[in-house]
């Protein structure tokens, strides 16, 4: 038995041996071979517009230099991807922009922002030009705005307008014996109604429908300017589904040339004078991204506006790249209150709300830093609910016209099982010492006066976010309550009513912070810088962000986000501030 005992631990030394070597040389490696090459642009280059990596405005930077390490150094945010095209206008190395079957999950107010980047490019004397096997409506949008626009001969286009989709649960709960028992303010709060009703409300299906009409007449009025198609026209052709072949699309002067890639690419070099047997110089977006930010830049001045971003969810924490947390975003906004050269702060949002507790918590701290220094807010995608909830009390805030907005109502969802319980014959009983002593259990019924008590909760919270808002926004109580409810808007809409002061993008919003701030000369500093430990050090690692990767590869895209909504729905506790429902437009 000792034999054997003594075997046992010398196979487990080797392996412990070789494991902390295959680490060692992981982590050498890391730390010499962590620096990105430099990218070389050669003369007569075209970029390579390819955003299948790109997700966020922000992709973050970790105080920890081991998660950096560990991190993907090409990481790269939209804000780098404009930047650089904003680079690319002076840069006389690079003559053009190639889009070439772009397949992004970009948000519609990130592919705006995009797209106009993209349109002052083009204004440089510079080309743009797209190729696609097929288009989605949303791939159309941005590849619309290109000099010349290429499709697959047996390709396909998607221009029909848009839908929305919404499950309902009643009947599904009083079968099953599993019930979602809804608390809420606000008509308009849509995310409980599946749970209350077997058909949507007419007043769910009111701002539904002013919101995608609203979405799609900013989508199709950007490429009527570009594609010099009328609105009504581009409308009849949705209506009639007559883009919908190659042949169709280039009738309706949707796309310019109907060909194969490779004479797409003999195209490109023929505007650029490179020979037909030969490759003309290309460099991805992401790799000229990458060189753009780490160019070192001399500043006339110190002053500096801080761009604090906020992506995600709203939840308690430290927060991430995807996840807005309390943690990072109220040291950023003291970092930057504290920093003599800050002179202003742009908060970027990017969310459909979240935790009510913590929303408040990051109001409170924009309020102390709003009396030191101007904060300017600039919507992206989202800015709902929680996300509008941070962003009322701002000196200015902007929108795109098709971000989506308002939301400002809460809900709480509490599941409970008796009567699933009761069908498979189980029984709770609960003892306690006094009538409210008892916590909420799902297998028993709601106690009434528990309910009364939530309900007070959530009345509290819902008064307590229209005062910010009116007060932000220097309206009464009952002007915001008569907006707020949960509705839903798009930019476009709240301009109209109030709820933001102009149409732009970030750049907008960073020139009007240093108006506020009275500078001119100024550089711009990326915040948050997250605070991870060892086991998120360990979480960035190959083997173990796979496992995602080989989820959505054997359920695919769209059962992964359903994967990924159930568990978000897992993750919230109190009382939430929330957009009513998930959009995603194709």
């Amino acid at each position: 038995m000792k034999f054997l005992g003594n075997v046992l631990a010398t196979i487990i030394g080797i392996f412990v041996f070789f494991m902390l070597f295959f680490f060692g040389i992981l982590l050498i490696g890391a730390a010499f071979g962590g620096e990105s090459e430099v990218v070389t642009v050669k003369s007569n280059s075209v970029i390579e517009l390819n955003l299948d990596r790109i997700q966020n405005d922000y992709a973050g930077k970790y105080k920890d230099p081991w998660v950096t390490i560990f991190s993907d150094n090409k990481k790269i945010g939209l804000t780098d991807i404009i930047n650089s095209i904003e680079k690319a206008k002076t840069d006389t190395d690079i003559k053009g922009i190639s889009i070439l079957n772009d397949n992004s999950s970009l948000g519609m107010a990130q592919s705006k922002a995009l797209r106009d980047a993209l349109e002052s490019f083009k204004k440089s004397g510079k080309f743009v030009m797209a190729y696609a096997n097929s288009y989605s409506q949303k791939e159309y949008y941005l590849n619309s705005v290109a000099n010349t626009i290429y499709i697959n001969p047996v390709g396909d286009m998607d221009f029909k307008g848009l839908s929305a989709e919404i499950m309902f649960f009643k009947d599904f709960q009083e079968k099953s014996g599993l019930k979602m028992e809804v608390i809420r303010h606000g008509k308009y709060k849509s995310a409980v109604e599946p749970f209350l009703e077997n058909k949507m409300s007419d007043a769910n299906r009111e701002q539904t429908t002013a919101l995608l009409n609203s979405v799609w007449s900013s989508v199709v009025s950007d490429i009527s300017k570009s594609r010099n198609i009328s609105v009504t026209k581009l409308n009849e052709i949705a209506n009639g589904l007559l883009a919908r072949t190659p042949e169709m699309a280039k009738a309706e002067k949707l796309v310019d040339i109907i060909a194969y890639e490779d004479v797409y690419h003999s195209a490109i070099k023929k505007a650029l004078k490179v020979a037909e047997n030969e490759d003309y110089n290309k460099v991805n977006i992401t790799d000229y991204a990458q060189k753009i930010a780490t160019t070192a830049q001399s500043f006339d001045s110190k002053d500096e506006i801080a761009i604090i971003y906020a992506q995600g969810e709203i939840m308690s924490g430290e927060g991430d790249v995807n996840v807005i947390g309390e943690g990072s975003m109220r040291r950023s906004l003291q970092q930057a209150r504290k920093n003599k050269n800050v002179k202003a702060i742009v908060l970027r949002i990017d969310s459909p709300g979240g935790s009510a507790l913590t929303s408040d918590l990051i109001w409170r701290e924009i309020e102390l830093t709003k009396k030191v220094k101007p904060i300017v807010v600039s919507m992206g995608n989202y800015a709902a609910s929680g996300g509008y909830y941070i962003a009322c009390n701002a000196n200015t805030i902007f929108a795109e016209a098709n971000t989506i907005t308002g939301s400002i109502g809460v809900f709480g969802v509490l599941p409970n099982f008796t009567a699933l319980a009761t069908k498979i014959g189980i029984n709770t009983e609960q003892v306690k010492t006094h009538e409210n002593a008892a916590n909420y259990s799902p297998f028993v019924p709601i106690d009434e006066n528990f309910k009364a008590v939530t309900l007070e909760g959530v009345e509290h919270i819902y008064k307590t976010f229209v005062t910010h808002v009116a007060e932000g926004r220097k309206m009464t109580f009952g002007q915001v309550d008569a907006i707020a409810q949960g509705r839903v808007w798009t930019g476009s809409e709240a301009l109209k009513i109030g709820l933001v002061d102009k149409i732009g993008g970030l750049n907008d919003a960073i020139a009007k912070a240093a108006s506020l701030a009275k500078i001119t000369k100024y550089s711009t500093q990326n915040y948050p810088e997250y605070q991870k430990n060892l086991d998120d050090l360990l979480a960035n690692l190959p083997f173990a962000t796979s496992k995602a990767t080989f989820i959505k590869e054997e359920i695919g895209e769209e059962n992964y986000r359903i994967l990924q909504e159930i568990k978000r729905l897992q993750t919230r506790s109190g009382v939430q501030a929330i957009m009513p429902f998930g959009i995603n437009i194709n």
